[in-house]
Order: structure tokens, then sequence, then C-alpha cells
């Protein structure tokens, strides 16, 4: 990324004009990616134990969003079918989307911010769903659409650093949620499409107020990115309000259910 020096204001004492300066991006490994992706795997590796040894698929039976059964009290299947996948596909597909999304965003946004975001994605995925859909579902795509979101969000909000290159890459990530939205609701129920909306909703909510928002400081050529809201008050405004939208819409499904 390039950013133009500003110009001499004395133009007698102006030294030549320089090139573009090159400004080196803030970058964090992607532990939490990996970490993620080791778990999820992981907990698979169970179920597939579990259906050879016991005959059925005890994590997906104690974990998956089954109104009912969040309806009787176990609240955690809000947020546990993001460890549970169906089939071989299933988790590969999910996996290699959460790589191709997660080592980039993770390094932008730092590693509690970015497990903040998987985790109140997949939240609002699976809240969504279970307000509006009656199957139980499985699977990481609520928050992996909560790191599409993000994506979009942070390119928005800092597109005047990123130039020209803004207006593509926002229009990418776009037709990602497009195309994947059209398949969700083509393939008669099976895909939950729903919890992909609300995983959407809820990284962009996360990030519109707590994402990485970038400005440039220093003076020509010492010149470095500053992120205004790396702290973590930004963080907790965030996630509080998408906590509360959908832990509201959550309390509206477990009083008054729609399906």
């Amino acid at each position: 990324m390039t950013y133009p020096p500003a110009s001499t204001p004395n133009p007698v004492a102006a030294p030549p004009s320089p090139g573009p300066v090159s400004i080196r991006l803030p970058s964090a490994p992607p532990r939490v990616t990996y970490t993620i992706l080791a778990i999820t795997i992981g907990v698979y590796l169970l179920q597939l134990l579990s259906q050879a040894v016991l005959g059925y698929d005890l994590p997906i039976a104690l974990g998956a969003k089954i109104n009912e059964s969040i309806r009787a009290g176990e609240l955690w299947r809000l947020l546990t079918p993001i460890l549970l996948h169906g089939s071989i596909f299933h988790i590969g597909f999910n996996m290699y989307a959460l790589y191709s999304f997660g080592v980039g965003l993770e390094r932008r946004f730092g590693h509690g911010r970015f497990l903040l975001l998987y985790l109140l994605g997949g939240f609002a995925g699976n809240v969504m769903s279970f307000l509006i859909t009656s199957a139980p579902s499985v699977g990481s795509s609520t928050a992996v659409f909560g790191l599409v979101a993000a994506e979009g969000v942070f390119l928005y909000q800092n597109r005047k650093l990123f130039g020209a290159e803004t207006k593509n890459a926002i229009g990418n990530v776009v037709s990602v949620v497009v195309i994947n939205l059209m398949i969700g609701f083509s393939s008669g129920g099976i895909i939950d499409n729903w919890g992909h909306i609300g995983g959407l909703l809820g990284g962009l909510v996360f990030t519109w107020f707590s994402g990485p928002l970038w400005e440039v400081e220093g003076i020509y050529p010492l010149l470095r990115l500053v992120d205004r809201r790396g702290e973590a008050r930004d963080m907790i405004v965030g996630a509080s309000v998408v906590l509360l939208i959908f832990g509201a819409l959550a309390f509206v499904g477990l009083l008054w259910p729609l399906v």
C-alpha cells in the first residue's frame, strides 16, 4: 500500500518531490485461525469415532442447533454448532473458507478481536436460524460468513488508504456473498441460509463498531499506520451491540417461538 506525501508549504525551500511512500501494514501471525482449524478438525474426528464406537454421533446429539433443546435451557447450542459438521465435504469446504478469510483478517484484526468476531458471527447466525428455521443444523459457516462480512466492512471503512483497489475488492466480497446465498436458497432447505444471513449481520455489526480503523501518522518519510480502534474498550462496544441485538432476538425466540 502506498501513501503520497504532502507537498512542502514553502515553494522556494521545497526539495524535489519524492515518489509514493511504502507503509508496512500491521500484521499478526494467524495463531487463532490455526487453533480454530485444529479444534474443529479434532471435534470432527471425535464425531467419526463416536459413530464407529457408539453407533451414533454423540457430539452432534449434545451440541447441534436443535430448537426444542434450546428452549429446554440448553443455550450452549446457540454457539457449539460452529464446531460440528455433517460430512467430510461439509467440514472441508468450511475449513478452506476459514483459512482463506481467517489468515488475512487475523493479521489485520489481531488475535483477540478476530476470536471475538468469529464467535459472535457464529452466535448471531445460530440465533437467526433458531428464530426462523425449525430444522436442526450444524456447521461453522455461520461464523465464516461473519468473517466475509468483516472483510467487506474493513475494506469500506479503510477505503481511503487502499485507493482504487477497494472497489474491486469489495465487489469480490459481495459476489461471494450473493453466490453462496443463491446456492443456499436453491438447496431446498439442505443449507441453513438464515444462519448464514445471521452470521453476516453479526460480523457486519461487530466490525462496523470495532474493526480496525487505520490512519497514517508521522512526518514524511517516517510514516506509520495507527489503529484508532485498537483498545479493548472499542472491541467491547462492538461485542456489546451484537450481544444486545441477537441476545434480545434469542430471548424472543425462547418466549414466543416463530417455528
